[in-house]
């Protein structure tokens, strides 16, 4: 398989599985053409997608690429790697700084659903 279908596979396959969740995205080629953007997934907003089907992945390349892209776009996003082998789960990638912010959140929405559930 050449590598430009494997990437559409790739791409499909991540958006699928954003859609599995409720979020409208699309890959960014396939959807709008050639738009300029450097991400590979558009309408996941504040994270630049990168994603990488690929038996061996180097991800420090592949990380360092989203985050070149992501400082390169006007739209603050966290550089992300989505990245599968065949016959494996789907993995990403991101930066401590950036997966911390995200924690944080989920830390807090859980906390506030213990308080609600031993409130009643």
């Amino acid at each position: 398989m050449n590598s430009k279908a494997k990437g559409k596979r790739g791409e499909l396959y991540v958006v699928n599985k954003f859609k599995d969740y409720g979020y409208k995205c699309n890959r960014t080629a396939q959807y709008k053409g050639n738009t300029g953007r450097a991400d590979d997934i558009e309408g996941i907003d504040y994270i630049h997608a990168e994603v990488k089907f690929v038996e061996n992945l180097n991800i420090s390349k592949a990380m360092g690429q989203a985050v070149r892209d992501s400082e390169a776009s006007e739209r603050e996003a966290m550089p992300t790697v989505f990245h599968k082998k065949s016959r494996e789960d789907l993995l990403v990638t991101m930066r401590f700084e950036d997966w911390i912010k995200l924690y944080g959140e989920y830390y807090s929405s859980m906390k506030l659903k213990e308080r609600y559930k031993d409130d009643k």
